[in-house]
């Protein structure tokens, strides 16, 4: 999992209330609202409007994460978490991105001779674009007579045009949130044809997916879904028989110290880890001992949570996260 969209949290003075709240009745959730505000407010919280605005919003969950003056972050759930609120110098986020699951920046286009029907899932909300260079002519005929072959010639530039407008797209959005995947169905001969123009990135990173056309979706998503699946499970068994061939750093203070370092490729947490830890403003400032901050200039070092001082340090040092059973403690792939 890339952490780039909770980067925002830590570009922000603390301290932080997170809240995790949901329910599907206006009833239900402005009553666990109620509770989950006073014990904020118990706990040395200043609950901004914003934040009861944003909790008390329509929706089977929310994770929301709010200075004592503004919402920073609100992540809509698919379904309801346990009721939660944390009051503490870092936005309490393992709860969240453990609902939240890996999320695969990737590309979902579906071609044919017209053009191509492109979503981008990464950056952002899932947007989606229909890329058509040119209409016409785009059907051969059976008609015969000298001019079929000029028809026929310009009915494949038609199509080629089409592919070259198709790859354009598709290589400017991998370049733009650095996707991992670009699943591609549709008509055979186009797909073949976006295959010649595409870069090689995109070309490296291009699966082929067996059902789907434009206008019929329903058997494109479920490859998609399993073919992202797939791609998951493969990237962790990666991640972590490399973590074995390392021989890389597992607990909180081996992988502290190549987080500091900058050496982390992928954090590999076994879920929550609610030990405590001491860390400083800095991204990168957490160790398992008070005086080794001190020592580094942090004059007041406090505690926090250990999860939370893990993922932050992840996330300013543009490291993935995974979670996984196949560790114990928390576990780090390097990059070198």
């Amino acid at each position: 999992m890339r952490l780039d969209f909770i980067r925002p949290l830590y570009e922000r003075s603390g301290p932080y209330t997170s809240v995790y709240v949901g329910a599907f009745t206006e009833r239900d959730r402005s009553v666990q609202w109620t509770s989950l505000r006073d014990k904020a407010e118990r706990a040395g919280a200043v609950v901004p409007e914003a934040l009861e605005i944003e909790a008390l919003r329509p929706g089977p969950g929310q994770a929301l994460f709010a200075t004592a003056h503004d919402v920073v972050l609100a992540e809509r759930l698919g379904e309801p978490p346990l009721p939660l609120v944390h009051h503490s110098p870092l936005p309490h986020v393992t709860p969240m991105l453990m609902k939240r699951g890996e999320n695969v920046p990737h590309l979902r286009v579906v071609v044919d001779h017209a053009g191509a029907e492109v979503t981008v899932f990464g950056g952002g909300s899932p947007r989606s674009a229909t890329i058509e260079a040119e209409d016409w002519p785009l059907q051969k005929t059976a008609q015969g007579g000298w001019s079929q072959k000029r028809y026929e010639r310009a009915v494949e530039e038609t199509w080629e045009k089409n592919a070259v407008a198709v790859a354009q797209e598709i290589d400017e959005q991998v370049r733009r949130i650095g996707a991992d995947l670009v699943l591609v169905a549709g008509e055979a001969r186009s797909r073949s044809m976006l295959g010649d123009h595409l870069g090689t990135k995109s070309t490296d990173r291009m699966l082929m997916v067996e059902h789907g056309h434009r206008g019929d979706l329903g058997g494109f998503e479920r490859d998609v879904e399993a073919a992202l699946d797939d791609w998951l499970d493969r990237r962790r068994a990666e991640l972590l028989d490399r973590h074995r061939e390392q021989d890389g750093p597992v607990g909180i203070a081996l992988v502290a110290r190549a987080l500091r370092e900058g050496r982390v490729q992928a954090l590999l947490l076994p879920g929550e880890l609610d030990r405590e830890v001491w860390i400083g403003e800095g991204g990168t400032q957490l160790s398992t001992d008070e005086g080794e901050l001190r020592d580094w200039g942090v004059q007041e070092p406090v505690t926090e949570r250990a999860d939370s001082a893990l993922v932050r340090a992840a996330t300013m040092t543009d490291a993935e996260l995974w979670f996984t059973d196949q560790v114990s403690d928390v576990a780090a792939v390097l990059r070198y």
